[in-house]
């Protein structure tokens, strides 16, 4: 009778087992598709952490004496909740390019290039060569409605210029309400097993200066620099609590660029998914938030705290007079007439 009893236990435990595993494993699976930098599977099979997690320099590498006591004091460096806040003179190229060529990252760069647009993507493509992540695999896919207009640039090794057909608008506000969708639709059928970072930038702007490794992170957001010495209640916050994009008076951080954002692909999959969501289910309720996926986002990092936040060195606006505290600039929006280039 025992026996029975025994064979009758294990048998239940068998069936629960194989229950789970037929409806837990597909889900595993799927978000393992998801391109996990920090597990790879050992030659028996067997699931490892990723050397390519640490921060490993190569032994004999020579460089300044960091100092906890000596550095700038004319910004501030870290967020209140710990996360750096990239300057020029915080960090060492040198010694970053190294750590990060040893985990052989890819990277990807998404710009949209829709109607008059197009004019700005040569300067873009080109100076992009000079300085984004030089050095590194960089997939760019742009997104233009005029695909025969696409100029040739040469690429480097290891890099790549990728280009998808959208259909124009003639509303500039529909033009950028689009680009979340676009992004999430990219990572979900091509990215996602693909590269290890990408970053959505505006095509209307230069590369200046390097930007590369040290703007790694999981999730990086660009302090905007029309406000970054503003107090928080003139920031342009969708403030209608009727919108999904909305931050109260007295609510935020910063206040970030729509024209610069990135990081791991998972992290940039959750935000363009969730802002694209919150769009959609404001459309359908008549409103359109105050600067479109720009006030989406920035309630989206509101809530969900960027590990990595880049200086306004990473977007500045070429009219604007350079303040002190900005020893370089790494991207910049070129001057333009808007009346000229929008369609409305």
């Amino acid at each position: 009778m025992m026996n029975l009893k025994f064979v009758a236990v294990v048998a239940l435990v068998v069936l629960v087992l194989g229950v789970m595993y037929v409806y837990l494993d597909p889900v595993y699976r799927f978000k393992e598709g998801f391109c996990d930098s920090s597990k790879v599977r050992s030659l028996d099979g067997h699931l490892t952490i990723s050397p390519g997690m640490r921060l490993v320099a190569t032994e004999g590498l020579k460089y300044p004496q960091p100092s906890i006591t000596k550095g700038r004091t004319d910004v501030v460096s870290v967020t209140p909740w710990l996360a750096p806040v990239v300057w020029e003179g915080t960090f060492n190229p040198v010694l970053l390019d190294v750590i990060y060529q040893q985990r052989n990252i890819s990277v990807a760069a998404t710009v949209f290039a829709v109607g008059k647009y197009i004019r700005f993507l040569k300067d873009f493509l080109e100076t992009a060569e000079e300085h984004f992540f030089v050095g590194f695999k960089v997939k760019v896919y742009v997104f233009t409605d005029r695909p025969n207009e696409v100029p040739k640039v040469k690429m480097a090794a290891g890099r790549e210029l990728v280009v998808r057909s959208v259909p124009s608008s003639n509303r500039w506000q529909e033009i950028s309400a689009r680009r979340m969708e676009i992004i999430q639709n990219l990572i979900e059928e091509t990215l996602k097993n693909d590269v290890d970072y990408i970053f959505c930038l505006d095509v209307d702007s230069k590369f200046r200066n390097r930007w590369g490794t040290e703007s790694l992170g999981d999730l990086v957001a660009v302090i905007h620099p029309g406000y970054y010495r503003d107090d928080r209640s003139k920031f342009p916050y969708e403030r209608r609590p009727t919108s999904r994009a909305y931050v109260a008076p007295g609510e935020g951080d910063f206040y970030y660029c729509g024209g610069a954002f990135g990081g791991l692909i998972t992290e940039v999959h959750q935000l363009a998914q969730t802002c694209r969501k919150n769009f959609e289910d404001d459309a359908k309720e008549g409103i359109e938030a105050a600067w479109q996926e720009e006030s989406h986002l920035n309630r989206y990092m509101w809530i969900n705290k960027p590990s990595k936040v880049l200086s306004p060195e990473y977007l500045w606006q070429d009219f604007k007079p350079i303040n002190p505290e900005i020893r370089t600039i790494r991207f910049s929006g070129i001057i333009k007439n808007y009346k000229d280039i929008r369609p409305n």
